[in-house]
């Protein structure tokens, strides 16, 4: 169970090598979280996620998980909530993909939205169904700023996040007083291996500052976070131009 300012003593992480979820991981820890389980396809970087939060005190477990196989999931995870209660579950995987490349090859575009998109729903309804078996806890949802609206630049990856935002938005509204709580997460541009080589938008953050912010919606029971805080004002913005006026913009 949660601790009295709103902890949570047990995390799975869907997206086991994801920085954020991992940064978001050692802050819980750090803060009272007990037991960890990693999600994500067997690797050396998963077995190496596992073995840093270890050493920080925490009963870490590894589980092998492919966003990419929908009709694995309800077996895989509900193995892992056979264990023994689960109080949050942070769903961070995530691919960016190749804009260019991806119009080209539409195969390739769909991945990016069978992952983004099609795999995050799928475990999501699963684990929103766990946790309103057991009657608590939280499902946190990694989206983006770029799927508040469709830019030139990423429209592929933004459609997808643009999904999962309004998907995530209505599960939270349909587990409304079961005792399940969705929040989601809405960072801008994150430093990370995710994003490097790419030209640094303004309000850059780090998976750091994203872990921060998860920490202080859960204390608080916030529905949505964005990260800074600032971009929710500068995205309000953006959400209402004229789209003549949007094309211009060196987004």
């Amino acid at each position: 169970m949660k601790d009295a300012f709103g902890i949570p003593q047990s995390l799975l992480v869907l997206g086991g090598t994801s920085e954020i979820a991992l940064a978001t991981a050692r802050r819980l820890v750090v803060r009272r979280a007990r037991t960890v389980w990693l999600a994500g396809r067997p690797s050396p970087a998963l077995e190496s996620a596992a073995t840093q939060l270890r050493s920080l005190g925490a009963e870490v477990h590894t589980v092998a998980f492919d966003a990419l196989d929908p009709e694995s999931h309800e077996t895989v995870l509900g193995k892992v909530f056979a264990e023994g209660d689960i109080d949050m579950v942070l769903l961070a995987f995530g691919i960016l993909g190749d804009q260019a490349h991806d119009e080209r090859e539409p195969v390739a575009a769909v991945r990016v939205a069978q992952t983004n998109y099609t795999g995050a729903v799928s475990a999501g309804l699963v684990s929103a169904r766990a946790l309103q078996t057991q009657g608590h806890g939280s499902l946190v949802v990694l989206s983006s700023v770029a799927g508040e609206r469709a830019r030139r630049a990423d429209f592929i990856y933004g459609s997808s996040k643009a999904g999962l935002d309004v998907f995530a938005q209505g599960l939270g509204d349909a587990l409304h007083g079961t005792g399940v709580h969705v929040m989601v997460v809405r960072p801008g541009f994150v430093r990370s291996r995710m994003t490097a080589g790419l030209e640094e938008a303004p309000l850059a953050t780090t998976p750091e500052a994203v872990a921060t912010a998860i920490e202080l919606g859960l204390r608080r029971r916030s529905e949505t976070v964005w990260v800074p805080g600032a971009l929710r004002v500068v995205m309000a913005a953006v959400r209402h131009l004229p789209r003549a006026v949007f094309r211009l913009l060196p987004l």
